[in-house]
């Protein structure tokens, strides 16, 4: 009963080593050349309970480095909807060589079920000739996500074997253009977010290609002309590539190596033309703080003076003012005044039945007048106000 019961645990487990090692896909990506991997329901949701999930059921994903919240640094992800497939794509670097393990989650958004799986890269070296020489496009017809399935990306490699030097040609780069800094497209069809796509190769770069990238096409299209393109555009009309966005790298010249600089010992060498002064002779700076401070304050202080004399001491006062009037002017201005004097003591000194204009308004219920006698300001307009 044991032996069994033994037996049937050491099958349970078997079974789920199994059952481990095949959510456990193993990828090999080369250095420096592009890797795609797709995750849809045929790559993740691939088990037997998964059976009954319908092609169309939105899912959606999460990838991220085993023990770290995110992906490496050479790795993106990309999903256009919950309905169509992501993508996990890049290019690994030397530095990236060895063993990395994704964690990638997939959720269920009808049925809220989660899956999870571990995608187990081994980064290597290519095999082969090198790729020295390369050149970047920038297609501004398509998404990232359009050109990441094999398909479309084999079309563009054989579309630009015709501006090439015979030769085979390798993708090395994928990236969105919004990556780069390129702007969200507006909501219109036929806008897409645009795509740079690196190529390398063996062979050469093509006359066609050199002048595409000549001083004299950028020339061009930094006044709006179009660049100069001397062969026939093999891309188009699939793939609408700005012809003035290519970049060519030839890496068949090596590069000088940098010079190593030794560190010294810190002196600087006897120079003849290079003289600094030992020592520095002791200076007073009493004499130039009180030139800086006192100057200033009698400048203002003199200033301050003769600001009061003329407003204080240069009043031609009223007598001055009546003696430099003519006799003539003055007496028409005292007889005015005398005049105006007079007027005003007749005014107040009458004894007068006041004007009709003056009197307050007849009273339509009682049909009576005021009499003049009254003052109209004292009595309101509105006898109900009482």
């Amino acid at each position: 009963m044991a032996a069994a019961l033994i037996w049937i645990l050491l099958v349970g487990l078997l079974a789920g080593l199994g059952d481990a090692e095949a959510q456990q896909p193993t990828l090999q990506p080369l250095v420096g050349r592009v890797f795609v991997h797709t995750l849809d329901q045929e790559t993740v949701l691939r088990g037997p309970e998964h059976a009954d999930v319908p092609p169309t059921a939105p899912v959606t994903y999460h990838a991220h480095l085993q023990g770290h919240p995110d992906l490496p640094r050479w790795l993106r992800y990309t999903q256009r909807s919950p309905r169509q497939p992501g993508f996990l794509y890049g290019t690994p670097t030397p530095e990236d060589r060895g063993r990395q393990v994704i964690e990638v989650t997939a959720y269920n958004r009808d049925s809220f079920d989660t899956t999870r799986q571990r995608l187990v890269l081994l980064i290597g070296d290519p095999e082969g000739p090198l790729l020295p020489y390369q050149a970047e496009f920038l297609v501004c017809s398509h998404d990232v996500e359009e050109v990441l399935p094999p398909t479309p990306a084999s079309r563009f490699l054989t579309a630009l074997g015709g501006l090439w030097e015979p030769g085979e040609l390798q993708l090395l780069n994928i990236t969105s253009a919004l990556d780069r800094g390129g702007r969200v497209p507006l909501p219109i069809e036929g806008r897409k977010e645009g795509v740079y796509i690196k190529v390398g190769s063996a062979s050469p770069f093509s006359t066609c290609l050199k002048m595409v990238a000549s001083p004299d096409s950028h020339a061009r299209c930094a006044q709006g002309q179009p660049p100069l393109l001397s062969c026939y555009d093999t891309l188009a009309p699939h793939f609408r590539v700005d012809w003035c966005n290519v970049s060519l790298v030839d890496k068949s010249v090596p590069e000088p190596a940098d010079e190593v600089l030794t560190p010294g010992d810190g002196i600087l060498e006897h120079d003849p033309f290079f003289c600094p002064p030992t020592e520095a002779t002791a200076r007073d700076f009493l004499t130039d703080a009180l030139v800086t401070l006192l100057v200033p304050l009698l400048v203002a202080l003199l200033l301050t003076v003769l600001l009061a004399y003329v407003m204080c001491c240069r009043r031609e006062g009223r007598l001055k003012r009546d003696l430099a009037t003519s006799d003539i002017q003055m007496v028409h201005h005292c007889t005015i005044r005398g005049n105006t004097e007079e007027l005003r003591q007749m005014a107040s000194s009458r004894e007068v039945p006041r004007p009709l204009s003056t009197l307050p308004m007849f009273n339509v219920r009682t049909g009576e007048r005021l009499p003049p006698q009254v003052d109209s300001a004292q009595v309101p307009l509105i006898l109900d106000q009482h």
